[in-house]
């Protein structure tokens, strides 16, 4: 067969690692070939061929079970009766394996069980088939296996909901106890070897796994106890876990399986010797530790009613716990976090879990330590236990939750208080219990008497190392809540902070910052006095921190600032905001080129302001006296600095965030001066190209668009014609694709424009051009800009100015359709197949529905031209994603909508072609050569 060679010869391209076009080409035509009728008879060829090579089985029984997935829907019951009979003589071929291409055709038989009623009972068959001969048994099992799984995972299957129920209750639920009664039988054989029993607790776990197995029903059967026993055998004791766990799982509805848990409960516990015997092997005592944690779950109303009998269970689970190798511990934190919250329901409970929690924390706080040697860890081995130690600190909240925060906070701080009164004490014992009392700081009651103010007077004399100064100062950043109760503390805090800012290690002063930040915003009312204090520290300090810690210092400040009486915050604001203004104005005087640092701080500088002006947001629409002309001030040093250094791609993005936050400061104030800030922003757009001036100047529209001042109006018109013009050149030297964060900066302010000031949109001569430039975003594969695209063409198709309900319609509505109608009537035919090929491929899922709505328009306004472009642009779809039938049956649908006027069925239609081509990307996603 001329089709058998073709897919060696693509299959052969894998194997010879060639350049990547070739194997995108056989990729495709390997797709391709599995999507057509061709690929039944020639993979059963393959499959059936001794001579085939290995890839081209494996292949074959890929594509058997894609297909049985995809592409039974055209077939006759006979012929899908047939395709059984296929499938069942590849399966008794390779019943030994190899296991991939056995698992695939197992896969298959399963999915072709489930869309084939007339297959009356598909699991007896099977067993009469493969189950009778030993040689065939691990064939069956394997079935078994995954039918469950494929049952009630594979979604892509097409059946409706009613069908899957029916079918799979009697795949699944009428054969549970068949299925088990045969499992116990091969487990008890003479004979079974370590591999089937292996199979029979896979088996088992998958049926379990899937609830179709009552655990009840299991009570009189060998299944239980031969579970429990392969715990001991080296072979079994991986799938014995899983399947033990599965059983508990399945018990976890305690009062309807209380027989089922007496019998598995002494089992349970009758492992806890073994963690001691298996104390030097981490993967036996994971697999204890899974066992332990699932039957702690399941049973936790349990042990809390009848510790004297189910204690053991939280002992053995404190082992697991406690155990050195860090990626087993946290096995067990899920059940020590719900037991908590049980716990916390609960008016009294036994001391036994009293005690539990305590030992539990001693150990989460030894887990704590950094090793002795931190160099003994490798870069992500160190970032994986920062991380870890995160995790850790959640149960220790579960700790606080069951004994109280004060009682944790206490012995944690009798830790480290044990550990200072001893000489040469490492640095590790005392950072371990500092994160303890960070992590629980979450936990902190503000009006601590007790614990906290031991903590807060322990801090001055803890050791300067720099990991202890670095665990201190965020301890400082997470109790700032209840400093603010105790305002006494906040000038010995002040001292601290100050001190970690001169420390010589980084992580220290970024520490620093997060602590001053912290302390500024929560107890701002209380730091206004030190405000003097702060503007010293950064005149002397601000040089010598990194930037990240003096933004903080900034945010800090801000937020002090926030508190104060307007006009005394006004005057702050104005001391600290002229300091930076200084700075830019003396940049924007000189005359000699400023050398590269210069503009890294002058970057810096105006990153300081916006966060400052973030923080404080606004004073309201009356300005205190302090800010009355500020905003002419501040823009006579930002205009003529924009102008100097605006094609500085850091100084445009820094400068355009602080005008936006300026616009929210100083609100209807900024007015006189907008025209000219519209004017240089679009000059330096011109100039530079750079979005962030298109996303200033559409803030502006979005801002004040409603205002009816003509000299602002004219300004608007102009950025939207020198803006648009500028870009159209832009886009005949440069792609889309090069230009995405200007088409999208450009999007968003026509649809400030289209809103605001339609009466500047649309009779302006760069309508089309926009609306071009709308299309070209349809092509980028970016949701957020194709979104714009998509939401700015829906709102032109949609305004009423095209089917205006008033009669007469508003005096301006003649002009803007006058301009809509000849800028559609030339583009339709490209838009059209443009929201196609989206349609089909990578248009956001929520996008949808704004397709339909242009499409609904269409249909209505301009019907006959709809008609005439279709054709065109549905051929020209990929086959790939819009198979001939889907296209056809689509074209028919929207011309059968357009011809009897109903445009609503429009809707329908495109939803159709949608779901079809996602169905077709899906598949095509999975690749050929995928299992």
């Amino acid at each position: 067969m001329a089709n058998v060679q073709a897919v060696l010869s693509a299959l052969d391209v894998f194997s010879r690692a060639p350049e990547k076009a070739a194997l995108e080409q056989a990729n495709t035509w390997l797709q391709d070939f599995q999507h057509s009728s061709d690929a039944w008879a020639t993979c059963n060829v393959l499959l059936l061929s001794p001579e085939a090579p290995p890839a081209a089985k494996i292949f074959a029984a890929q594509t058997f079970r894609t297909k049985v997935t995809y592409d039974l829907g055209d077939m006759s019951t006979p012929d899908l009766l047939q395709l059984r009979e296929t499938l069942l003589k590849a399966l008794e071929t390779y019943h030994a394996g190899p296991r991939n291409i056995l698992v695939q055709l197992c896969l298959a038989i399963s999915g072709l069980a489930l869309q084939l009623p007339a297959w009356e009972d598909p699991i007896q068959d099977m067993i009469d088939a493969f189950g009778r001969n030993p040689a065939t048994v691990p064939a069956l099992l394997q079935f078994l296996t995954v039918l469950p799984e494929e049952v009630t995972t594979n979604t892509k299957i097409p059946i409706t909901d009613d069908e899957y129920k029916e079918r799979a209750s009697k795949l699944l639920t009428a054969n549970s106890t068949k299925v088990t009664d045969l499992l116990a039988m091969y487990l008890q054989a003479p004979g079974a070897t370590f591999p089937v029993q292996t199979q029979i607790f896979n088996a088992l776990s998958s049926w379990l796994a899937a609830g179709e197995v009552v655990a009840m029903s299991l009570l009189n059967s060998p299944l239980i106890p031969y579970s429990f026993q392969a715990l001991s055998s080296e072979e079994l004791f991986d799938s014995a876990v899983t399947v033990v766990c599965d059983l508990i799982h399945e018990t976890q509805e305690v009062e309807d399986n209380m027989p089922v848990i007496e019998l598995i409960v002494p089992q349970v516990i009758a492992l806890k010797p073994k963690l001691t015997e298996y104390k030097d092997d981490p993967e036996k005592i994971r697999g204890l530790a899974r066992i332990f944690a699932e039957a702690g779950e399941a049973y936790r109303s349990l042990l809390l009613h009848h510790p004297e009998t189910f204690f053991p269970i939280v002992e053995a689970i404190g082992e697991c716990s406690a155990y050195t190798d860090l990626d087993i511990v946290p096995i067990t934190f899920s059940f020590w976090m719900r037991l908590a919250q049980s716990i916390g329901k609960k008016p009294s409970v036994s001391p036994l879990f009293m005690d539990a929690y305590r030992a539990l924390m001693d150990v989460i706080i030894r887990h704590l330590h950094f090793p002795a040697d931190l160099n003994s860890l490798t870069g992500q081995e160190a970032e994986n236990f920062r991380s870890f130690r995160h995790v850790m600190g959640d149960t220790l909240k579960d700790c606080c939750y069951v004994l109280g925060t004060e009682q944790c906070l206490m012995a944690a701080y009798e830790k480290i208080t044990r550990e200072l009164s001893r000489p040469n004490v490492s640095w590790q014992e005392i950072e371990a219990p500092l994160f303890a009392m960070r992590s629980m700081g979450a936990e902190v009651d503000p009006n601590d008497d007790k614990a906290v103010p031991k903590i807060m007077d322990l801090i001055p004399s803890l050791p300067a190392h720099p990991r202890v100064r670095y665990a201190a100062l965020l301890i400082v950043s997470r109790y700032t809540e209840w400093i603010n109760k105790h305002p006494e503390y906040i000038p010995y805090q002040l001292q601290y902070i100050s001190a970690g800012f001169e420390d010589a290690d980084q992580e220290v002063n970024a520490a620093a910052g997060q602590a001053l930040k912290y302390l500024c915003q929560d107890c701002k009312r209380h730091l206004v006095e030190f405000l003097p204090q702060l503007h010293s520290f950064l005149a002397t300090m601000g040089n010598k921190l990194v930037q990240d810690d003096k933004v903080q210092v900034y945010e800090a400040i801000a937020y002090v600032i926030s508190a104060m009486p307007m006009e005394q915050a006004a005057q702050s604001l104005r001391t600290f905001s002229l300091d930076i203004l200084g700075r830019v104005h003396a940049l924007a005087s000189k005359t000699a080129p400023p050398t590269k640092e210069e503009l890294i701080n002058i970057t810096h500088d105006l990153e300081n302001l916006e966060v400052m002006l973030g923080v404080i947001q606004s004073f309201g629409e009356q300005l205190p006296a302090a800010c009355q002309n500020t905003h002419q001030e501040a823009w006579a040093v930002f205009e003529p600095f924009i102008a100097k250094y605006g094609s500085e791609y850091p100084i445009c993005e820094r400068t355009t965030r602080v005008l936006r936050l300026g616009l929210t400061f100083f609100g209807h104030a900024t007015l006189p001066i907008l025209p000219s800030v519209l004017t240089r922003m679009v000059t330096c757009f011109e100039a530079t190209g750079f979005s962030s001036y298109l996303w200033m100047a559409g803030k502006i529209v979005g801002r004040f668009g409603n205002e009816e001042d003509p000299v602002l109006r004219a300004a608007f018109k102009d950025v939207y014609e020198r803006s648009s013009n500028t870009l159209a050149r832009i886009l005949q030297e440069k792609s889309p694709q090069m230009i995405p964060d200007v088409l999208e900066d450009y999007l968003q302010m026509l649809l400030q424009m289209i809103e605001y000031t339609p009466d500047v949109f649309f009779p302006s001569p760069a309508f089309a051009i926009a609306f071009r430039v709308a299309m070209a975003a349809l092509t980028l594969v970016h949701s957020d800009i194709v979104f714009a695209a998509l939401d700015l063409l829906r709102t032109i198709f949609s305004h009423d100015c095209l089917a205006p309900s008033a009669q007469p319609p508003p005096p301006k509505f003649p002009i803007y359709a006058a301009s809509i109608r000849p800028v559609v009537d030339r583009e339709g035919q490209e838009l059209t197949g443009l929201l196609l090929s989206g349609l089909v491929g990578d248009f956001p899922e929520e996008s949808i529905s704004m397709v339909v709505t242009i499409f609904r328009v269409l249909g209505a306004l301009w019907p006959t031209q709809l008609h005439t472009w279709l054709p065109a642009a549905v051929q020209q779809l990929p086959p790939t994603v819009a198979p001939d039938q889907v296209k056809s049956s689509f074209l028919s649908d929207i011309n059968s909508s357009i011809q009897s006027g109903d445009v609503e069925k429009i809707k329908y239609a495109i939803r159709n072609l949608h779901r079809a081509s996602r169905k077709a990307r899906e598949r095509r996603r999975a690749g050929p050569l995928d299992g």
